[in-house]
This record gives C-alpha cells, structure tokens and sequence, in this order.
C-alpha cells in the first residue's frame, strides 16, 4: 500500500474515532415539569448513580431526588424529598454503599438554615430530615463530604455580619453532630464553601473578598476536624476569582474556580501532590471570547475531568475537559451541549468505567435537569 493511502486511511480512522468518542456520551433528560429545575448535583456508588436539585412546581422551591440503579441506563420515579413553606434551596449530596447523604438550606424557619437528610436503602426511604443551624443570620452554600462513618458539612453563615465559613460534623453516620465550629474570621465575606475527606484529611476551599476582590483560600484538617491548619491563600490576581470546587486523589488535591482577571471569566486549575503543603503554579484551562463559569471537577486515579458552562457559543453550554496525567496537560475542551437554551450550572460524577454530567437547561422552554455519561 503506497504511503499517501496509509495517510488517508490514518486520517479516515482518526475522522471515524472522533465521532465515535463524541458519539459515546448518553443523554438523558431527568425532569419534564411546569416549574424551574435548577442546582443539580450528583454522586454516584458502583452501577448507582443519584441525582439532586430544587424545583419551584409545588408553588415555592422543593428538593427532589432521582437514581438509576444500572449506570444510568434508565431511571426510578423522581421523589420529592421536602414539603416545607418556605424554600428548599442548593442541595449536595454525597454516597457510601447503601447510604445516601443530603444536605441543603431551607428559609422555613424565618431565615435560611442547613438542613440534613439520610437514605439507609440507596434512597428508597428517607429518615426525617435533621437541622444543622439554628442562628440569627442567613446560612448558605453547604457542600458535605464523607469517609468511612465521619459525615462533613461545610457553609457560609452571615450571623457575625459577613458572611464566614463553618464547618459541623457527625462521626456516627448523621445520628449525632458535634457543634458547628467557625472556620474564618475576616472582615470581607467569605463564601461558597466545597470540602473534600480522605482518611484523617479534610480539606475547605472557599472565596473571600477582605481584600477588595475575591480571592481562593484553602483550608485543611489533618486529625478529622478537630482542629484546623491555619488558611493559605491560592490566588492573587487582580481580577476576582470566584466559586472554587476540590477534588482528591490519594495526595493529590486539586482545586478550579473561574477568574475575571484576563477580562472576561475563565477556569482555572491549581493542584497540591502533597495533600496541601505546597501547591503548583495555577493552570489556565479556558481561553475564550464568552464567560466560563461554575466549574465542578472529580478525579479517578491519574483522570482529573473538569466542566463548566461557557457563553462563548452565544448561549451557555456545557463543556468538558480531561488530563490523563494527574493535571500535567490536558486534552481539548469537548462541547457538551449544543442547545438553543441556557445550559449551566453543572455537576459531575465518576465510578471505575463511566463520566456523569448534570446540569440544568432551558431549551424546553422552562429549566430542566439532564444528565449526560460516557465512559473514560
């Protein structure tokens, strides 16, 4: 065969391969509903994957839960999860075996508290639901985490005047908790908290504005919570850097939030190899003409899989990026969606074969929640 048939035929196959990984990704389409599906997150346990987000149908703002039992392959009945009369709003969610952890904040009771909800049966039955605050001020933003029986709730609670990062924790699978403990103590507000566990570790990112514009803290525990490391600053930029998310793997950690600093927003990625001790120079991993935002990243071995939403397209849709080498370099962006809606706020989960995607999406006409899988 004579060399420029090899080269055809190379460029056919590479042609052929690339549709076949675009074509890989499955979509699914969770709700179909008269009110606004919003804040979906996600967790996924072996061949279960669940899916969390709040939705105005009842009249005010409710929290609803959806699972599949088979990858995503298809999908139980959608459960509402509260009936309050104020609004149940941000939830996160969080899975080990059988049991499924819930958190979100709820403006019932005058003002917004944390609220906590627990599966024992992979969500078929929920236990009542549990309040975490109980304070003068608005609570905010909770993420949780979990490692063995050790529960770890973090959020944002406006009670000392500006908003401060907290952190509670339950070491008997949600029976009991400790008393909330008060992370930061600056005068600009502290915000949007993620937290991360692995062993004794646990680790906080969060934004803070004491300094004029927003700025990355981390923040980490090396004995379960007990007590506390003092904060380190990840980001100095002159822009704001906003809405930081964590993931973990092994010693590695590895944090993306989105930075006005070039002009417009755009993902950032920075990443510690020694669970927090030193940290390596911040990678930029969009550069666009439109805003990038909200990113949501998780890791699996040496795969780190980041994705946001982007207005680039004229409208905001999903994307996806990928490192096969612990953060060294990354492949392309990969476009997600390609709708005529707003697509945004996305959440992202992993098992051992497959890449889940959540998010919300107005192309039907009202926001909905999709979830989109392939494997990696």
């Amino acid at each position: 065969m004579n060399r420029f048939k090899w080269i055809y035929l190379a460029l056919v196959f590479s042609f052929v391969r690339s549709l076949s990984l675009e074509a890989a990704w499955t979509t699914k389409r969770l709700t179909n509903n008269a009110g606004e599906s919003y804040f979906a997150a996600i967790a996924v346990d072996g061949s279960h994957i669940y899916v969390v987000w709040c939705d105005n149908t009842p009249g005010n703002w409710e929290i609803y839960f959806r699972k599949s039992v088979d990858e995503g392959a298809t999908w139980q009945a959608s459960k509402r999860l509260t009936y309050t009369a104020g609004d149940s709003m941000h939830p996160d969610i969080a899975v080990a075996g059988a049991d499924v952890y819930l958190v979100w904040y709820d403006n019932t009771p005058g003002n917004p508290e944390i609220f906590f909800r627990k599966s024992v049966d992979n969500g078929s039955t929920w236990q009542t639901a549990k309040r975490l605050t109980n304070t003068a001020g608005n609570s905010y933003g909770p993420a949780i985490a979990i490692y063995d029986a050790s529960i770890y709730v973090t959020w944002y609670d406006e009670i000392p005047g500006n908003g401060e990062i907290y952190f509670r924790k339950s070491t008997d699978s949600g029976a009991n908790w400790q008393s909330p403990e008060q992370l930061t103590n600056n005068s600009g507000l502290s915000s949007w908290p993620d937290i991360a566990a692995k062993g004794v570790n646990i680790y906080v990112v969060w934004h803070d504005d004491t300094f004029e514009n927003n700025e990355i803290y981390f923040m980490k525990s090396a004995n379960s919570g007990s007590t506390w490391q003092t904060a380190k600053r990840l980001t100095y930029n002159t822009g704001n850097s906003i809405m930081p998310t964590l993931a973990v793997g092994g010693a590695s950690i590895y944090v993306a939030w989105y930075d006005s600093t070039p002009g417009n927003n755009e993902i950032y990625s920075r990443k510690s190899a020694d669970s927090g001790s030193t940290w390596q120079t911040a990678k930029r991993l969009t550069n666009n003409t439109g805003n990038s935002g909200n990113p949501a990243l998780t890791v699996s071995g040496a795969n780190i899989f980041v994705i946001w939403h982007d207005g680039t397209p004229g409208n905001s849709e999903i994307f996806f990026r990928k490192s096969v080498d612990s953060g060294a370099s990354w492949q392309s962006p990969q476009r997600l969606t390609n709708n005529t809606g707003t697509s945004w706020w996305p959440a992202i989960a992993v098992n051992s074969a497959n890449i889940y995607v959540t998010w919300g999406d107005s192309t039907p006409g009202n926001d909905e929640i999709f979830v989109k899988y392939s494997p990696f």
